[in-house]
């Protein structure tokens, strides 16, 4: 006697009746998405956002030398400033809330859990006036100060929960093990638990850092030139709004594929580092010189 045969799907077959009802609710949602495109489509063609015209501008060297570029340049300097403290900052307070000692462990909670609670925009507006009422920094940088320092106290300490999250993650043998070696709790942090974390936690980071990226685009609320706030500049100069943010958003993308793309082969890197034997971490326990465990 044959056995019935195994189910392979988490849900029962659907019947006659419910495919039927499936595919008339898919031909549904596809025929009320053209239509809802088509009126979109009708109306800005209506009002003259698609001719040729408004995107002749782009076409023109001196509209990317005036306008697209300063904002280009704007938003990658005050993202690869805020990426690189916040990556800083977000390891030291990570490793700082999982340390043995009491008060390192309170303050560096307290800091995350303070930066967290507040607004990235209440952050720059305040390092902003801050900045200039100390002249800190030269007229011309205080609002890229001022930006670099929104992001990188609200992103350190997001960072630091993924930090704190990805050690915590690691099975508890990891640092018993350690331990069994003789490591102490920072040779064992540094040695063991963060480099296996840095793995896995990777594609999280990422996705925190896409965010930066993103943010800087606040930075118009306190003057700071970026790509979203040269756009809306190009769109009113030009009457052309739709052609110019369709421009910015592809800009946009493209720098967020650019740094999901750099994140993935690091992370490939650094698990065939992991795989391979010649890649494998030599640690040499306290207290035994000469002594190697791969």
């Amino acid at each position: 006697m044959r056995s019935a045969p195994r189910a392979t799907v988490l849900f029962d077959t659907p019947g006659p009746r419910a495919r039927a009802r499936y595919h008339a609710m898919s031909v549904a949602t596809v025929l009320v998405a053209g239509l809802l495109g088509w009126v979109i489509y009708s109306r800005l063609s209506a009002k003259g956002q698609l001719t040729a015209e408004k995107w002749t501008p782009f076409l023109t060297a001196d509209l990317w030398r005036t306008y697209v570029l300063p904002g280009v340049i704007g938003t990658l300097t005050a993202a690869g400033w805020s990426i690189g403290l916040a990556l800083i900052l977000g390891v030291s307070l990570g490793v700082g809330r999982l340390s043995q000692i009491r008060p390192v462990r309170w303050s560096c909670a307290v800091t995350v859990e303070f930066f967290r609670a507040i607004p990235v925009l209440i952050m720059m507006i305040f390092a902003y006036f801050i900045y200039g009422l100390l002249n800190v920094f030269p007229p011309q940088q205080i609002a890229l100060a001022g930006v670099v320092t929104g992001l990188t106290l609200y992103n350190g300490a997001v960072i630091a929960e993924i930090v704190r999250a990805g050690v915590k993650a690691l099975p508890g043998g990891q640092s018993e093990a350690a331990a069994a070696l003789g490591l102490g709790w920072g040779a064992s942090m540094r040695l063991v638990l963060l480099p296996q974390a840095v793995t896995a936690m990777l594609p999280v980071l990422v996705s925190q850092l896409v965010v930066v990226l993103k943010d800087t685009a606040i930075g118009y609320q306190i003057t700071f030139v970026e790509m979203v706030r040269q756009g809306t500049v190009v769109g009113s100069q030009y009457s052309n709004y739709l052609p110019a943010l369709l421009v910015i958003a592809a800009l946009m993308i493209t720098g967020n594929l650019v740094l999901s793309a750099g994140a993935i082969g690091l992370e490939r890197r650094l698990r065939r580092a992991r795989h391979s034997p010649l890649g494998a971490a030599t640690i040499e326990p306290e207290g035994a010189p000469g002594a190697r465990v791969v």
